[in-house]
């Protein structure tokens, strides 16, 4: 038997390919099928299933893409509600992979449809267990992604609750040695306290898990409601998409138009530029948001911008372009873009910089400090007293809220989301400057420790 993990770090999330004497069956797969098919022909394998274990809220999977192209049957359970072609995956429902078998369990908690996917050996033997959004490595999936949107809906205490049932008896009951393949990695938003590793054991997450700990009902569901991150954007239109299942990848990204970088662009149409801030302020187009293509591009992408906002999208050059198209269409969002161009000769708009600036010198009492970090970070102290805290999600809705009797000097906690929170205001407040402490923030941060 093999199991191979495959893992995207923009989005911290984990697919799966399990092969058993030339047979293939994919776990939880991203938008992109290519990698699956490489090795399922790498490993002489043939795909012949792929499993859902929930409508994903944080990235678009390719589970129709791949039974079109495979003719792999789709299993998912029957409570999601799957508009595409599925067989039922719920309690006591087995797939017979030559000799081994993946049993289904019912785990709601993450969602209302959840499962878990258990690998029994050729003998029997309980070996491996992907767990989707249910278990982490140190955490447990969040309950407050359904309140709202797929087949069916449930509010976070009802759902925390039936995580904790989901755990105590479906999970902790398993043999101590299973090793447990969870959905994501740590910087996903589908948990709160997720660690580095990538895979684990039930014994080592009983030990160390802190949801798995001896606790009543009550305590549990207090504890997994409290302090789970901001949700973004998009995470509603993803179940949604998934539960349909979604177009083509290879398809859907050629078919995003490009144009020239000189073509007259449609007003009142937002523009994402995805160049390094530094070209960004140099000159960029007016009004553009700089999202900086890095390791978190699509989740700050799908936060700041809606799934029914049309963008035009900019890059440094075609290459860069390809990549941040393909990001894009991974959160579902490559039919958003009215058209992809290189930065206009015209882009004249420029930011200004702190002049002779360093953390000796520097004095806030100046300046309107706006913190864009985080709620979990804001809450734990701010750096600046005085800053108003509106974190980078939110700042479109709430920017009008910033005076501007003074200038203005953005921050988070090292120099991303501050570029583009600077990028926003400076669209909007025209009256004073407005610069990004950018990466300085971690000298600033340090010395105001000190002090």
């Amino acid at each position: 038997m093999i199991i191979h993990q495959f893992y995207d770090k923009g989005l911290a999330h984990a697919s799966y390919a399990v092969i058993r004497l030339g047979k293939m069956i994919v776990v939880d797969p991203a938008r992109d099928p290519q990698p699956y098919y490489d090795f399922a022909e790498l490993n002489n394998a043939d795909i012949i299933g792929v499993i859902e274990t929930h409508p994903h809220a944080d990235f678009v999977s390719s589970h129709l893409e791949i039974h079109q192209t495979t003719g792999a049957t789709i299993y998912a359970s029957k409570l999601l509600g799957a508009e595409y072609p599925h067989e039922g995956f719920d309690d006591g429902d087995t797939i017979q992979l030559a000799d081994i078998k993946l049993k289904a369990l019912n785990t709601p908690g993450h969602s209302p449809d959840s499962i878990c996917i258990l690998v029994q050996d050729e003998d029997g033997n309980d070996k491996a267990i992907f767990t989707g959004d249910t278990l982490f490595v140190g955490d447990v999936g969040r309950p407050d992604l359904r309140e709202n949107v797929g087949n069916i809906t449930a509010a976070k205490e009802k759902l925390a609750r039936q995580m904790y049932h989901s755990t105590r008896e479906k999970l902790m009951t398993l043999p101590h040695s299973v090793t447990v393949y969870p959905a994501h990695g740590p910087g996903s938003l589908c948990g709160k306290n997720l660690s580095p590793d990538l895979q684990t054991t039930i014994g080592r997450e009983l030990r160390e898990n802190y949801a798995l700990q001896l606790m009543d009902e009550l305590t549990f569901v207090n504890t997994l409601t409290a302090d789970q991150p901001f949700i973004p954007k998009y995470f509603g239109h993803d179940v949604d998409t998934n539960k349909k299942g979604a177009e083509p990848f290879a398809e859907s990204i050629a078919a995003v138009p490009r144009i020239g970088r000189n073509s007259p662009l449609q007003a009142g149409v937002l523009v994402v530029d995805t160049r390094p801030k530094d070209q960004f302020r140099k000159g960029h187009i007016k009004g553009a948001f700089n999202i900086q293509d890095g390791g978190k591009f699509e989740t700050w992408l799908g936060s700041i911008i809606g799934p029914d906002e049309a963008f035009y999208l900019i890059a440094e050059n075609e290459g860069a372009m390809d990549i941040v198209i393909k990001k894009a269409a991974k959160i579902g969002y490559e039919k958003n873009i009215k058209a992809a161009l290189l930065n206009p000769d015209n882009a004249f708009e420029t930011l200004p910089e702190l002049e002779n600036f360093t953390a000796e010198n520097f004095q806030p009492e100046k300046y309107t400090i706006v913190d864009v970090r985080n709620w979990g970070e804001i809450n734990i102290g701010k750096i600046f007293p005085h800053a108003i805290a509106i974190p980078l999600p939110e700042l479109r809705e709430w920017g009008n809220e910033i005076p501007v009797h003074r200038p203005i000097v953005v921050h988070c906690a090292a120099g991303y989301r501050s570029a583009a929170a600077t990028s926003i205001i400076a669209g909007k407040i025209t009256s004073v400057p407005v610069y990004d402490l950018g990466e300085a923030i971690t000298e600033v941060g340090s010395q105001r420790s000190e002090v």
